[in-house]
């Protein structure tokens, strides 16, 4: 009865000394409140709408994902410097006069120049892999592109041209703050719209990328990559969380994490039907 009631004490003492630190001896932390949404406005000084832009450039514009130092993309730190010797280029084909206008048109029409080296393969560099930046995924707003511009001028130490937009052209400019794109009608529109025709290929995308795997080959290891686990849920892991199993000679961080938040669940079965070569509502193959 005494070792019983000496266990009893003993518990009861180490649960309400654990409890008592929990509460006491660990620090408070406190969460920082929700962002506020940025508007431009203006009231907002130039070097508020330059850190705008880099704030949209590192988040929601996704620039970094290929424009690092992995060497996905070219670097953009000296892209208005170099603006004048590009748009002078023979292989130039878009229809910009300024550094402004070229780096506005890299975002929307970035095929228009294609840097040596970067180009879809096969195009021999006439083609670019990156998407248009207003639209799909990405879905940047003309202020939101604007602030971009900005940026890339002022860290190219070239004078600042884009305006602060004013009136309706005013759009709130923060991550998320662009209406999301309508839900895809089927699988091919969904590739389209997430970008995955940017880094990969697949039967459905006319014109797709090699910085991925190639989709049409996932099918037959899916189901072998882990074991117990299917060929769907593994297509699924790699889309919602893709640095959890890489594909042999592709680094890290190269598809966007965050894939779960922008997606419908129809949009994700239609995608993973997609590469498992079937049919999204019966499961059979097409």
């Amino acid at each position: 009865m005494r070792v019983l009631f000496s266990i009893v004490i003993f518990s009861l003492a180490v649960i309400f000394g654990f409890a008592g630190y929990t509460r006491f001896g660990l620090p408070l932390i406190i969460p920082a409140p929700p962002p506020q949404e940025a508007k431009i406005s203006g009231e907002m000084t130039m070097d508020q709408f330059i850190a705008l832009g880099k704030t949209v450039y590192e988040g929601k514009g996704t620039c970094t994902l290929c424009h690092n130092s992995l060497g996905r993309a070219p670097l953009l730190e000296q892209v208005a410097q170099v603006a004048p010797e590009r748009l002078a280029d023979a292989r130039y084909k878009g229809e910009a006069k300024s550094v402004e206008e070229y780096i506005h048109e890299s975002m929307v029409k970035p095929s228009a120049y294609v840097v040596a080296g970067f180009g879809k393969k096969g195009t021999n560099d006439t083609v670019s892999p990156m998407p248009d930046v207003s639209g799909g995924a990405i879905n940047l707003n003309a202020a939101e592109m604007a602030a971009v511009i900005a940026f890339l001028q002022d860290v190219g130490g070239v004078e600042v041209t884009a305006q602060i937009p004013t009136g309706e052209a005013a759009a709130p400019a923060a991550e998320g703050a662009a209406p999301a794109p309508a839900p895809a009608a089927d699988a091919k529109e969904a590739l389209v719209k997430f970008g995955c025709n940017t880094c990969h290929m697949h039967p459905l995308i006319a014109e797709g990328g090699d910085m991925g795997p190639d989709l049409a080959q996932v099918a037959a290891t899916a189901g072998k990559r882990k074991p117990g686990m299917s060929a769907e849920q593994f297509i699924v892991e790699s889309i919602i969380d893709p640095n959890a199993t890489l594909a042999k000679g592709f680094e890290p961080d190269m598809m966007p994490p965050d894939f779960a938040q922008q997606m419908t669940v129809a949009e994700m079965n239609m995608i993973v039907a997609a590469i498992l070569n079937k049919d999204a509502a019966g499961g059979k193959p097409q």
